[in-house]
């Protein structure tokens, strides 16, 4: 049983190394790239989270800020407690020990052993390792020298040699005369030893975590036993109940070195007599084949194996002779001080110490001493490196060693900084450099130092230090475990390189295009199944051999043979830059790749992607179409297993090519992908595993949007969006903003339950808090993105209902304040009043706004808004009534919360941000904020009364009355919405006072088409006694036309004046300023003119005369026209027409009904009727005994509204002038019973009110505010129709009687006929 280790042995050794680790900025670095290293089996999306983790982690490091350093650790940790890996736990131990919790820091640091044992102890913690386990360990030594031995007992070495000595045996020479049966058993027992050096290491933090746990000593935790059998579950070990970390290795197949399985290419011979013999091949630098080797090991297989011994032979002399020829230059003295010093870092008991010494030693060069390179490295006091050891850029010991194409070898940090300086050659020999991506470490020079400063621990390291990127005093990786290769597998590698050269050069000299063919799908076959891509890739990327690949695209047809071509390409290129380099040298080997895809190649376009062709040149080649056309039915497709999926290639160049092209071709684009199931396959794309691909799906899916709002439902449907969000972490800044943008969009559906619902999402989904993922993005936004981002992030704010304070809300609305305000920046000033427009939260199916429609139709004018909602049938048939109840209560909801949540802000300094819009000299930034200012204000009317009305007032009041002023009818209509809110407001109505006259004549032409500007009327009205302040008439024009008699009737239609004289002449006016100018002039009927009466449903007027005749005239711009003439059998006295009938007073009693067909009757025949009024079927007859009867003419029936009375001292008192308007009847006639107007009420005949005028009145109008009578003496009289009382006289001819009267279409202006054959206009102002 192992001696027992205390907690305080964990937390002091743990604590060491990550103080040690937290206090070296660049060790930090170096491990944090170990561990990239390794993470191949890692999505990108992982990899990139981890940087930013690590990124966030430093930046807590080096800040000097309490606040910032808080949030930056809490960030990381929340970043890093999701994600199970040995990155994530390191970077948690770092965090826990920079915040004093030691504790936690031991626990994650032990995970990371827990989770790659190989890699903790090799390239991460040695040193804890050292301290830790390997004092545990001892007896796994003893049993592993114990299988060694057992297996090389029957090898034939030198006499001297034994399993225990140190002496050193060449390796090629042991391989060489070692059975097939033992370098298989030598395999499965570094296998075995690697394996249970794992198990054991897991085992034992399982034991050190139970001891931490019980650090109070209340429990005495047993350390397990070393175990030296694999327990297994299937194929797996069984790691007992530690599941936290996941336990899957990554990076290379183990972590330790054996120079005996990886010092070079092990061949495989047989000879004559079938026995297997391995021959080592150790390399130093790249080996590089000639078209000519390739052709004479190709004609004789004898050759190819003798080139090959040469070569060994030649390299192994030059390696071996290079490194004898140094020695030390030191004293003893020097050099058993610089041991002793190197010893002092270590505190452990002597015993132990070389304990754990042997062990390490043993563990670096097992089996035995075949791990040495050299006879003549050992001893005799050589303590200078040689100078193969040395770079000879930076005269230090490599650290790194890359040797280039040239042969000469190079710390890469050195020829890296080389190269980066412009520099396209080797330092030394001056030849020029094929590529600058530099090759792969070269691990067979760099273990040769390892063993060497292994052997002479006192070398010259001040003159000759390791180009190290950090400084490692104590936890320097210096232990090295067994770690081989298999022998037999590299037999079988050696085999298949020999017919792999064979098929290179079948495919590079061969003219017979079939043999070329074969050698093609041999190599494809060889790739896909050795699995050895690294020993090919160096065969097979050179230009030749891509070229020979490029002619076979040129002129092979078969499928099988072009579809293995473009995945060998394909592979190479992704893991070789020069071989792109090769294939984009030539422009028509990128044009035969596109041609051969848009043929129907699927698996081309990843090369084509590969070799990254320009946005440009992919539009110019016609490449569109195709990849749309791919990308709808790739769903059916199979493909091999590529370095890329063709879908992704697929999606990620559409993405390219619609972000970079113009307009019109992105609107052709966007069709054909609607019109086809490719948008399905891009909307599945947001859940890829890549996040490459994610961001170009974004990109064409928010063209798509911009393009064709429709398509949005569709996206909104189908799309997952919790990658997406866990994309944004990564990515950068414009691809985020993309992604904003495309979520903005994205919640502009046409109802409002379904926005919340994806607002939702965005909220709680995913692996971070979108909310405070966005307000750091807004932070640092660019200006014109910045709105987007705001709105955005308030929307999600506001799914709960508003609190008094939420620093999401405060930055979203200073963010869009401060845009609208930043007058530089234009474009960003309309994002931000769009943004608040669209905040109102109501949308089409397309996604268009609904404000300016819903602000209509508040205004009265609701035409717009059924004509945008008749637009949007979709709407229509997905909602039911109650559907659409519930729809409507959600929404009005939702803009409440909104619009209160910006009025309050800062008690109203939204509205100055406005006000300041609605100065800009942009057109549309002045609408926007117009239509933002409206809205805002209309809501202050429902939302609770906080003194904020005032502050909108004095911001916005003069910028309303304005626009109320103006000729756009809808602009005016939307002022007037906003205005109204002021009017129910005391202190409002008494600031609307100054432009009491402007408003007034608005809301009078606008009364017609809008209820609200009839109830804002009545309001002034109420607040104002005197009426003379709201009601003024002023004389317009005056007309004398005595010449043809006395003006009998009068009409108004669009702007043009018709009069009827007693002499039979219509005449046609329009009135300009002050001016009453005659159009026409036209004498159709024989006698007076006694009716005009405007039929509006059909635009025609009709003329009533006394020459019996009804005349049916058509109204144009230039006067009227006669269409048809009805010959009646009596005069016309008074004429109503309706879309069949007219009705008209004859010469006698009763009134005439006639048809337009020719029939007519005759009604109410016991009175003598003196005037009519036609409405909704029911005639009303005011009689010449001051009757007043309704007549229905569907029916026949009549009633009785006013009885007549007898004549008074034989005088008559008729009814002169009837008009029927809103239920109510209006009479006029001499002065009786202390009135000479009476209303009634057409629903039960009750007289509801009078007019006490004291004058005898002959003609009347009626508006609807004003009453007008026209009465003797040429007076006319003006009373409020609501309050009923007299608010203006006109003195209209002093010596003549007004005989008619008309008002115009808006009620402005009022005509007057008299009998003195004058015609006046008078306006309202």
């Amino acid at each position: 049983m192992s001696a027992t280790t205390t907690s305080a042995q964990i937390l002091r050794y743990t604590a060491s190394f990550l103080s040690e680790t937290l206090s070296q900025p660049h060790l930090r670095h170096h491990l944090y790239s170990t561990f990239l290293q390794k993470l191949t089996s890692f999505d990108q999306t992982t990899l990139k989270l981890l940087k930013f983790a690590s990124e966030t982690l430093e930046n807590s490091f080096s800040t000097t800020s309490s606040s910032i350093r808080s949030s930056s650790l809490r960030l990381a940790e929340e970043l890093l407690s999701k994600s199970e890996n040995p990155f994530s736990s390191f970077l948690l131990s770092l965090a826990y020990s920079h915040c004093r919790r030691p504790i936690d820091a031991s626990f994650c640091l032990l995970d990371v052993f827990y989770a790659d044992p190989s890699l903790a102890r090799v390239e991460i913690a040695p040193f804890l390792f050292e301290e830790l386990f390997l004092v545990h360990f001892l007896p796994m030594l003893e049993w592993y020298n114990e299988q060694r031995s057992r297996i090389l007992s029957s090898l034939p070495l030198n006499s001297d040699y034994n399993s225990d000595d140190q002496s050193i045996v060449s390796t090629t020479t042991t391989l060489s005369k070692m059975s097939g049966d033992q370098a298989s058993a030598l395999k499965d027992l570094e296998r075995d030893y690697e394996d249970l050096l794992d198990e054991n290491c897991r085992n034992f933090v399982v034991y050190f975590k139970e001891v931490l746990r019980n650090r109070d000593g209340g429990q005495l935790i047993v350390p397990p036993s070393v175990v030296f059998q694999k327990s297994k579950r299937g194929d797996k070990f069984d790691y007992g109940e530690e599941k936290k970390i996941k336990t899957q290795k990554f990076g290379s197949r183990n972590g330790r070195y054996n120079p005996m399985w990886t010092g070079g290419d092990v061949s495989v011979e047989f000879n004559s007599n079938g026995v297997k013999s391995l021959s080592k091949f150790p390399s130093l630098i790249p080996e590089r084949v000639s078209p000519k080797v390739l052709i004479d090991e190709r004609s004789s297989k004898i050759s190819e194996t003798a080139s090959i011994h040469r070569v060994e032979a030649t390299l192994e002399s030059c390696t071996y002779d290079n490194l004898s020829d140094y020695s030390s230059s030191e004293s003893e003295a020097e050099q058993e001080e610089k041991i002793k010093k190197m010893e002092s870092f270590d505190t452990r008991q002597s015993q132990t110490k070389n304990q754990k010494q042997l062990f390490l030693a043993e563990s670096s060069r097992s089996p035995d001493n075949l791990v040495e390179d050299t006879d003549n490295l050992a001893g005799g006091g050589k303590l200078t490196p040689p100078k193969d050891f040395v770079c000879p850029i930076t005269t230090h010991i490599f650290y790194d060693p890359v040797t280039l194409e040239t042969g000469q070898t190079y710390e890469r940090k050195a020829i890296q900084e080389w190269i980066d300086r412009g520099n396209s050659t080797c330092p030394i020999t001056r030849q020029k450099l094929h590529g600058t991506q530099l090759p792969k470490t070269n691990y067979v020079l760099k273990r040769l130092i390892a063993s060497w400063q292994e052997q002479n621990p006192g070398s010259d390291i001040a003159k000759f230090e390791v180009m190290q990127p950090v400084k490692e005093p104590r936890f320097k990786p210096t232990i090295r475990s067994a770690s081989p290769n298999s022998v037999i597998s590299q037999a079988t590698i050696d085999g298949t390189m020999s017919e792999l050269r064979l098929a290179i050069t079948d495919l590079c000299t061969s003219e017979i295009l079939r043999e070329s063919e074969q050698a093609v799908l041999k190599i494809e076959r060889f790739w896909q199944e050795a699995n050895m891509e690294i020993e090919m890739q160096s065969l097979l990327s050179k230009p030749p051999v891509i070229n020979g690949f490029v002619e076979i695209l040129f002129n092979s047809v078969d499928p099988r043979v072009l579809g293995a071509t473009v995945l060998l390409l394909s592979e190479l290129g992704s893991r070789d830059d020069s071989v792109i380099q090769t294939l984009t040298r030539v422009d028509s080997d990128v044009k035969c790749i596109v041609a051969l895809f848009k043929k129907g190649l699927m698996e081309a376009v990843v090369l084509i992607y590969l070799l990254k062709p320009s946005a440009l040149s992919l539009i110019e080649m016609e490449v569109v179409d195709s990849l749309i056309e791919m990308l709808s039915g790739i769903k059916n497709n199979e493909f091999p297993n590529m370095c890329m999926k063709p879908e992704t290639a697929l999606v990620i160049l559409l993405g390219q090519i619609l972000r970079s092209s113009e307009e019109a071709s992105i609107s052709k684009s966007v069709r054909s992908i609607l019109s086809t199931k490719a948008i399905e396959n891009i909307i599945d794309s947001l859940e890829a595993e890549g996040v490459e691909e994610r961001i170009a799906a974004v990109g064409i899916l928010l063209r798509c949007i911009l393009e064709d709002g429709k398509c949005r439902n569709i996206i909104a449907d189908k799309a997952e969006l919790t990658r997406l969000l866990e994309s944004f972490m990564v990515v950068k800044d414009g691809e985020r903003f993309e992604i904003v943008h495309f979520l903005s969009e994205l919640v502009k559906l046409n109802r409002r339950n379904l926005n919340e619902q994806i607002l939702h999402i965005l909220k709680d989904e995913g692996t971070f808090s979108t909310m405070h993922t966005l307000l750091t993005y807004l932070q640092n936004a660019l200006q014109d993105q910045c709105p987007i981002v705001a709105g955005l992030l308030l929307q999600l704010d506001l799914l709960e209902e508003p609190k008094k304070m939420s620093i999401y809300r405060e930055e979203a609305i200073d963010t869009l304040i401060s845009c609208l305000r930043n007058s530089e920046y234009p474009d960003a000033q309309i994002a931000a009043a769009e943004t608040l427009l669209s905040l109102q939260g109501r949308f089409s199916y397309s996604g268009k706004s609904l404000a300016r429609a819903i602000l209509l139709k508040r205004a009265g004018l609701d035409r717009s808004y059924k004509t945008f909602m008749r637009k949007d049938q979709r709407r229509q048939k997905i909602l039911d009534e109650t559907q659409e109840t519930m729809e409507e209560e959600q929404a009005a909801e939702w803009e409440r919360k909104v619009a209160f949540v910006l009025v309050s802000h800062e008690f109203g300094l939204l509205f100055e941000a406005l006000a300041e819009g609605l100065k800009s000299r942009y057109e549309d930034l002045q609408s926007i904020c117009f239509m933002s200012a409206s809205w805002l204000v209309y809501m202050l009317s429902i939302l609770p009364d906080t003194g904020i009305r005032g502050a909108a007032r004095v911001c916005l009041l003069k910028y309303f009355v304005s626009i109320f002023k103006s000729e756009n009818t809808e602009d005016r209509a939307i002022s007037m919405l906003a205005l109204n809110s002021f009017v129910r407001d005391p202190d409002g109505l008494q600031d609307l006072t100054v432009h009491m006259k402007d408003i007034l004549k608005g809301l009078r032409e606008m009364k017609k088409s809008s209820a609200l500007a009839f109830e804002m009327l009545q309001v002034f009205s109420e607040e104002h006694d005197n009426s003379a302040d709201l009601w003024n008439h002023k004389e317009l024009a005056q007309e004398d036309c005595s010449i043809n008699g006395e003006v009998l009737s009068i009409a108004c239609f669009k702007g043009k004046i018709f009069s009827g004289h007693s002499d039979g002449t219509i005449k046609v006016w329009t009135c300009k300023g002050t001016l009453l100018q005659l159009v026409q002039e036209i004498r159709e009927h024989s006698k007076p003119v006694t009716s005009l009466e405007l039929l509006h449903s059909t635009e025609k007027l009709y003329s009533g005369s006394l020459d019996k005749t009804v005349r049916v005239w058509s109204i144009m711009d230039d006067g009227i026209h006669c269409e048809q003439v009805h010959e009646m059998k009596d005069q016309i006295n008074n004429l109503v027409v309706a879309n069949n009938i007219a009705c008209y007073i004859p010469q006698g009693a009763g009134i005439k009904v006639h048809s337009w067909n020719g029939s007519s009757k005759v009604l109410n025949q016991n009175k003598y009727v003196k005037c009519l009024a036609l409405v909704h079927g029911k005639l009303y007859c005011g009689c010449h005994d001051n009757s007043i009867q309704e007549i229905d003419l569907v029916t026949g029936t009549l009633g009785n509204i006013q009885i007549g009375s007898k004549k008074l001292l034989g005088k008559a008192y008729p009814i002169y002038s009837l008009q029927a308007q809103d239920g109510l009847i209006y009479s006029a006639g001499p002065y009786m019973d202390g009135a000479t107007v009476k209303i009634w009420s057409t629903s039960n005949y009750n007289m509801v009110g009078s007019l006490p005028s004291t004058l005898e009145v002959r003609e009347m109008v009626v508006s609807s505010e004003l009453i007008y009578l026209g009465c003797k003496g040429g007076i006319v009289e003006v009373w409020c129709k609501k309050k009923q009382t007299r608010v203006e006289t006109l003195q209209s001819c002093p010596n003549g009687k007004i005989l008619s009267m008309a008002l115009d279409n808006d009620e402005d202006m009022l005509v007057i006929g008299t009998s003195d054959g004058r015609i006046q206009a008078w306006e309202l102002s």
